[in-house]
């Protein structure tokens, strides 16, 4: 069933402060810096964010781009962020809504919103930061033993798919001695699992599959243009994080067809 408007709005608001909270963390957080003071100020000229200059994607659009101070320009990138977080948490509600699994939708979205920082961060960075993965996986895990708690969700699913997903990224790291996987892909890896395990052996399944399958055909098409070579390193979080997604918007679809394809189903 489909959430009435009036209830994804909030959702949807929650998202918007989520994703300028995320801008924060995405420029401090891989500079070792706190994200709670100082507060918010220009670079350019120092002054500090007015709460009316504050308020997510809006501020931006009513300023023009600019600080309001010294016109200094302020990327795009701050209410891309903010609005691609907020439609991410509606999709989400609305994924879970149809299919009556709304009890995990904390857990989905703390993925959702340490998912954007994570993959921005490793795309700039080259790294997935352990105090991200760790403050989410607490969350997450909090979320999910609500649902373990009301009957709602199979601990032994959700838990058996972490050990699947943590077996996978750390047996390569192991096998490649290092090489082939980075410690901040193998910690991400059992929290992703844990929550699309919740939803079931498809989503994960998919999830896991799709990560590495996407970053393979770009990993081969960087190679085949000359824009990559065989030592080059590019980030994998993103391609796990989208491999997630994919697992939980069509997994359940996807691994039906496999199965009824391969006449398991």
């Amino acid at each position: 069933m489909t959430p009435p408007v009036a209830w994804l709005l909030p959702v949807g608001v929650l998202g918007l402060v989520v994703g300028s909270f995320l801008n924060v963390v995405v420029h401090r957080v891989p500079a070792g810096l706190s994200i709670v003071r100082p507060g918010s100020a220009c670079p350019r000229c120092g002054h500090a964010v007015r709460a009316r200059d504050n308020v997510p994607v809006l501020s931006w659009l009513l300023l023009r781009g600019r600080c309001r101070d010294c016109a200094a320009p302020i990327p795009a990138r701050y209410p891309l962020v903010e609005a691609t977080t907020s439609a991410l948490f509606v999709l989400v509600a609305l994924r879970l809504a149809a299919t009556g699994e709304l009890d995990l939708l904390a857990a989905f979205l703390v993925l959702a919103g340490a998912g954007v920082a994570l993959a921005l961060i490793d795309l700039e960075h080259g790294r997935l930061p352990f105090s991200i993965t760790g403050v989410a996986a607490v969350l997450a895990l909090l979320a999910l033993a609500l649902g373990w708690w009301g009957g709602d969700v199979a601990p032994l699913e959700a838990l058996a798919s972490a050990a699947l997903w943590l077996g996978v990224y750390g047996g390569i790291r192991v096998l490649t001695r290092g090489r082939g996987m980075g410690l901040g892909d193998v910690a991400l890896a059992p929290l992703l699992g844990a929550v699309l395990g919740a939803l079931g052996p498809g989503p994960s399944l998919v999830g896991l599959a799709a990560g590495f399958l996407l970053g393979g055909v770009l990993g081969m098409a960087l190679m085949a243009t000359g824009r990559a070579g065989r030592g080059s390193r590019i980030p994998h979080g993103p391609f796990m994080l989208v491999g997630a997604a994919i697992g939980l918007f069509a997994g359940e679809g996807l691994a039906a067809a496999y199965l009824s394809l391969v006449g398991l189903g």
